[in-house]
C-alpha cells in the first residue's frame, strides 16, 4: 500500500520532490479514504516528528489510532453464535461461507444458517459453499421470515452441540430502518435459544467513506463486535481500515483479499501498518 511513504520523505527532509507541499500530501491521504478527521490529526502529529527516525515515530503514531480491542472470535460454551451482517454487495454471504471454511480448516465443528430469505441467490450460494466444504446449512422455505431461519439454527445448534453457528442474514429491505428492525428480530429470536456471541459487520474496502458510513449506521443499530473488511488487497484504499478502527473503535477481526476461499485471514494490524509504511 505504501500510503505514508511521500510523507515520510518529506517529514525526514529526503524528499527527491522539492515542490512537494503538504497540501498534496494531505490530497493522497484523502484519496486513500482515511477520511478528513484522522488525515489532519496525522498530519499535525508527523510535522511534530524528527527526521532521524521518522518510520519507527510514525508506526506508534499509527498503532495508536486502532482498536486495542480483542481481535479473535470469541470462545467458551457452545454454540458461539455469529451474526454476519452488511449490505448486499460487500461481500457478505461469501464472507459467511470463508469464515465457515476457516473454523472448519480449525477443526471446528459449524453450522450454517441462511437467514438472507429475501434473496435466494443468497441462500442458494450459501448451501452451495457448504456442500462443498461439508458444513450443514439451515434453510427455510421460499419467502420465509429470517428470524424463523436464524432460530431454527440456533435450536439445531444447541441441540447438536455445534460449537459455531454462523448466521446470514438480510441484506437489503425496503429502507434502512427496516433492514435494521428486521436485525434486531433475529438477534432477540435467536437469544431465546442461546446468546449471540459475536456480530460481524461487512465492509467493501473498495466503497470508501460509503463504507465509514455504513459502519456508522450498523454500529448505532446492532451491537457490532468486530468487522470483516472486503477487498483489502494492495490497493491505496487500505486506509479505509485504520479509519473504522479510529472512528468507531471496533476491531478489525478478518479480511478478504480475494473470491478464493483461503483468500480470508485474520486481520494482523502489524502486517497491515508495515504495509501503509512500505
Amino acid at each position: 500500500m505504501g500510503l505514508f511513504n511521500r510523507l515520510i520523505a518529506k517529514v525526514r527532509g529526503s524528499s527527491t520532490a522539492s515542490a512537494v507541499e503538504w497540501s498534496e500530501i494531505q490530497s493522497e491521504l484523502l484519496a486513500s479514504d482515511l477520511g478528513p478527521s484522522l488525515v489532519s490529526t496525522l498530519l499535525d502529529e508527523a510535522k511534530k516528528l524528527p527526521g532521524d527516525d521518522v518510520e519507527t515515530a510514525m508506526k506508534e503514531i499509527l498503532r495508536s489510532k486502532l482498536s486495542d480491542k480483542e481481535r479473535t472470535l470469541s470462545t467458551g460454551v457452545s454454540p458461539q453464535i455469529v451474526l454476519v451482517v452488511g449490505v448486499n454487495g460487500t461481500g457478505k454471504t461469501t464472507s459467511v461461507a470463508k469464515l465457515a471454511t476457516h473454523l472448519h480448516l480449525e477443526k471446528k465443528s459449524v453450522l450454517l444458517g441462511a437467514a438472507d430469505t429475501f434473496r435466494a441467490a443468497a441462500v442458494d450460494q450459501l448451501t452451495t459453499w457448504g456442500n462443498r466444504i461439508g458444513i450443514e446449512t439451515i434453510t427455510g422455505k421460499d419467502g420465509a421470515e429470517p428470524a424463523s431461519v436464524a432460530f431454527d439454527s440456533a435450536k439445531r445448534a444447541l441441540e447438536e452441540k455445534f460449537e459455531y453457528l454462523i448466521i446470514d442474514t438480510a441484506g437489503r429491505l425496503h429502507n434502512k430502518n427496516d433492514l435494521m428492525a428486521e436485525l434486531g428480530k433475529i438477534k432477540r429470536v435467536v437469544e431465546k435459544v442461546a446468546p449471540v456471541s459475536e456480530v460481524l459487520l461487512v465492509i467493501d474496502a473498495t466503497t470508501g467513506q460509503n463504507g465509514m458510513a455504513q459502519a456508522h449506521i450498523f454500529s448505532q443499530a446492532v451491537e457490532v463486535t468486530g468487522l470483516i473488511v472486503t477487498k483489502l488487497d494492495g490497493s491505496a484504499r487500505g486506509g479505509i481500515a485504520l479509519a473504522i478502527e479510529n472512528s468507531l473503535g471496533i476491531p478489525i477481526k478478518f479480511v478478504g483479499t480475494g473470491e478464493a476461499a483461503q483468500d480470508f485471514s485474520a486481520f494482523e494490524p502489524e502486517k497491515y501498518l508495515d504495509g501503509l509504511l512500505a
